[in-house]
């Protein structure tokens, strides 16, 4: 008899493979098998994710209005003990309106909103917002640089206006300025009928010139939208800008931050179609 010392014969080789083809079939299909176990498995539950909040919406909570009272009253008591100080009534440390809108906001978190709070109250203290009246800035109120329309915009909104062209930083008071600014955004804002929560800003830049510009006042007013009036600004447009105002719109725009989405460039005829019916278009854009 003759022996190979060549290996397997070929029908015992054909059965080694076929062997240890099945072995791998076997162990891919346990695999695939521990792999869908896996993907099966659910995820966490959602209270030990970070919670997405919208600034808008109620607090997370078992029942929404519940759990806002008791953050709004949260917010009073540590303003009550931490500031003492700060006024009350009317936009104070105990007006409920005031509190419920920082915290939303500041997307409820308590010691946010009582950082953001205090600041704001403590502006319209030292600020005199509460004194403010259109005897008190009549100076420049007559100049008609800027007011609050008899209207409201097609969209519910009440509609503050400045005009550029009648701003001159360099003759006119800065701090009259900014006392202005400041009555015509509270007047804006008072005039917010129920369900709505922003006005509109109107640039109007038609004869706008270098010695209009004024970095400094713009940098109130953002502070003023950012700190003292959070979102209330609901959009900003700005009307038939001259080339003179790009240089000055590149420095203030990064500035704005997010704010800057509020902005829209446009015309005046703009301004009178989508933004007014035709009865109730400011006299400053009327045909």
């Amino acid at each position: 008899m003759v022996f190979s010392t060549e290996g397997p014969s070929l029908p015992a080789r054909g059965l080694r493979i076929r062997g240890e083809k099945k072995r791998k079939e076997k162990m891919m299909t346990v695999s695939t098998s521990c792999y869908m176990c896996r993907s099966l498995v659910r995820a966490p539950p959602l209270k030990s994710r970070s919670a997405v909040r919208c600034p808008s919406a109620a607090p997370p909570g078992a029942s929404g209005a519940t759990s806002t009272s008791k953050l709004v009253l949260e917010v009073k008591e540590r303003l009550a003990r931490e500031h003492p100080g700060l006024p009350t009534g009317r936009n104070g440390r105990d007006d409920d309106d005031m509190v419920l809108w920082f915290l939303k906001d500041r997307k409820f978190s308590v010691d946010e909103a009582v950082s953001k709070l205090t600041k704001a109250i403590k502006w319209r203290q030292d600020f005199g917002v509460a004194e403010l009246s259109e005897e008190s800035v009549k100076s420049l109120y007559q100049t008609g640089k800027a007011y609050v329309h008899d209207s409201l915009d097609i969209y519910g909104r009440p509609v503050l206006i400045v005009v550029a062209a009648k701003h001159f930083p360099s003759t006119q008071d800065p701090v009259g300025n900014q006392k202005l600014c400041a009555y015509l955004v509270e007047k804006a804002v008072s005039r917010l009928p129920p369900g709505v929560e922003n006005i509109l800003g109107i640039f109007d830049l038609r004869g706008f010139r270098v010695e209009n510009g004024d970095l400094q006042f713009l940098k109130f007013l953002m502070d003023v939208f950012y700190y003292y009036y959070p979102k209330r600004l609901g959009q900003v447009l700005f009307v038939d800008a001259p080339f003179v105002f790009q240089p000055m719109w590149q420095v203030v725009k990064p500035l704005l931050k997010s704010y800057a989405s509020l902005v829209r460039f446009c015309d005046a005829e703009t301004v009178r179609k989508e933004y007014f019916k035709e009865e109730i278009v400011p006299p400053d854009f009327r045909d």
